[in-house]
C-alpha cells in the first residue's frame, strides 16, 4: 500500500485521494466532501481540461488531470465512472492502480418506462468485476447510494446517511469506513464481503424510486449500531 502510514495503518489525513471519473456527478460530489475534510484530491476525467476547470470550482486542495495520471497519484483511488465504460477503463488502469486500495461505487443500472432496474454483472457486481480486473490491487466497494445531489451541495453542511462498505480484507475496509467518516453526518458501516455487492448496488435502483415518487434524495440509516 502506498502513501504515509504510521504504526497500525495509513493515515487518511495525509493520504492523496483520486477521483476518476471526477468531473461526473457523484465523482464531483465525493472530491468535494474530501476536499472540504482537509483530504488532497486529483480529480481524473478522460478530458483533463475539464477536470482542471471543475477542479477549480472546488473548495480546498483538489486539482484537475487525466484518469491515468489520477490513478498513479492517489493512495485511495475512487471509482466513480459510467458503467459503460467501467470494465474498459479499469483493464487500462490496472499497472497503475497495482498496490492500491481502489474503492468502487459504480452502479449498473438500466433505465426504461418503469424506471431504474440492476443489471446483470457476469462476476456478480461491478465491485467484483473490479476486483476480477485489478487482482494486484485491494478493491472496496462503497458509496453506492449517497445521494449525489447532497454531496455536491456547497450550503448542505451534512450529508446524513450510512456508506455501506464492502471487502474482504479488514484493513481496507475499515480504511475506507474512515474516509466515509470524513463527510461530516456520515458514517461508513461494514456490509460484508465483496460477494454482497450486488444488493447495495442494485439498492440503488429502489432509491430511486423512493426519489422519484417522493421528490427527495433519500439515503440509507442503519439502526441499532
Amino acid at each position: 500500500m502506498t502513501g504515509a502510514e504510521r504504526s497500525g495503518g495509513p493515515v487518511i489525513s495525509q493520504m492523496t485521494v483520486a477521483v476518476l471519473g471526477g468531473t461526473g456527478p457523484q465523482g464531483r460530489g465525493l472530491a468535494r466532501r474530501f476536499a472540504a475534510a482537509g483530504l488532497d484530491v486529483v480529480l481524473g476525467s478522460r478530458d483533463p481540461a475539464r477536470a482542471a476547470a471543475t477542479a477549480a470550482d472546488l473548495p480546498g486542495r483538489v486539482r484537475g488531470s487525466s484518469n491515468a495520471d489520477a490513478a498513479s497519484a492517489g493512495d485511495i483511488v475512487v471509482v466513480a465512472v459510467p458503467w459503460d465504460g467501467h470494465a474498459e477503463l479499469l483493464a487500462a488502469l490496472a499497472p497503475a492502480l497495482a498496490g492500491k486500495i481502489v474503492v468502487d461505487c459504480v452502479n449498473p443500472l438500466g433505465f426504461d418506462q418503469q424506471g431504474a432496474y440492476a443489471l446483470t454483472v457476469e462476476e456478480g457486481s461491478a465491485t467484483q468485476q473490479a476486483a476480477a480486473i485489478l487482482t494486484a490491487s485491494t478493491v472496496v466497494g462503497a458509496f453506492h447510494n449517497v445521494s449525489a445531489v447532497h454531496l455536491d451541495d456547497p450550503d448542505r453542511s451534512t450529508v446524513d446517511t450510512d456508506v455501506l462498505v464492502l471487502g474482504d480484507d479488514r484493513a481496507a475496509t475499515d480504511l475506507v469506513q474512515e474516509l466515509a467518516g470524513t463527510i461530516p453526518g456520515v458514517r461508513g458501516v461494514y456490509g460484508g464481503r465483496l460477494r454482497n455487492a450486488h444488493q447495495v448496488e442494485a439498492l440503488t435502483a429502489n432509491l430511486i424510486s423512493v426519489n422519484r415518487r417522493y421528490k427527495a434524495h433519500a439515503g440509507l440509516r442503519i439502526t441499532d449500531l
